[in-house]
């Protein structure tokens, strides 16, 4: 996606997790899917964040974080892995959202954590890839991971007990939750490779 696509002089580099889903996307009931997500570049106006599964251009998308609340939007720009959204807010909700990005990226600048003395490790680059028995491969997110599991968001929900991989690390899915499932490792991993065996490089 090219660096001018969010020329804008209110767009803040935040890294924000939350969910979203697509119009055209829907289970096996009818119901759309959601799937995680993490903005890599947030303004009033748009949005790019890096998913699981991309939708087309002009597709509606509406999306959920904790710090924004329900966002809906059209997807104006769109690759694998990321897309980029226009949001379809009123002028009173694009303050609300100026304001929040705004002191959301003082926090984040400000901010010294250490993220290799937490128990959950939210990583740089979220993107990986689930390798199946058979040696099939799916695109996923990486939502967070520990020395022992990971979890991720794919457009494939595998059932639980199936062994796979994600990167290079083996293990079986082990809990499903709504925007993807949970994968524990066959053994436990050194917390200075980890991102080097799970994230896609």
């Amino acid at each position: 996606m090219p660096a001018s696509v969010l020329i804008d002089p209110s767009a803040f580099d935040l890294r924000l997790g939350g969910r979203y889903s697509l119009a055209n996307r829907r289970d096996a009931e009818g119901n759309r899917r959601e799937f995680a997500c993490r903005t890599s570049k947030v303004s009033p106006f748009k949005m790019i964040v890096d998913v699981p599964v991309t939708g087309v251009i002009g597709e509606r998308v509406i999306s959920y974080f904790g710090e924004f609340g329900k966002i809906d939007g059209w997807i104006r720009e769109s690759v694998r892995g990321r897309f980029m959204f226009e949001l379809a807010v009123t002028r009173a909700i694009r303050e609300q959202l100026a304001s929040k990005m705004s002191w959301l990226d003082r926090q984040q600048r400000d901010a010294v954590v250490d993220a290799r003395a937490q128990e959950r490790i939210i990583p740089a680059n979220p993107h990986s890839e689930i390798v199946y028995a058979d040696g099939s491969t799916e695109t996923c997110l990486v939502i967070d991971m520990s020395v022992s599991g990971v979890a991720v968001s794919a457009e494939t929900q595998p059932p639980i007990g199936m062994p796979l991989a994600i990167g290079r690390t083996v293990g079986r899915v082990v809990r499903h939750f709504r925007e993807g499932f949970a994968v524990k490792f066959v053994e436990l991993q050194h917390p200075d490779r980890l991102e080097n065996l799970i994230i896609r490089g």
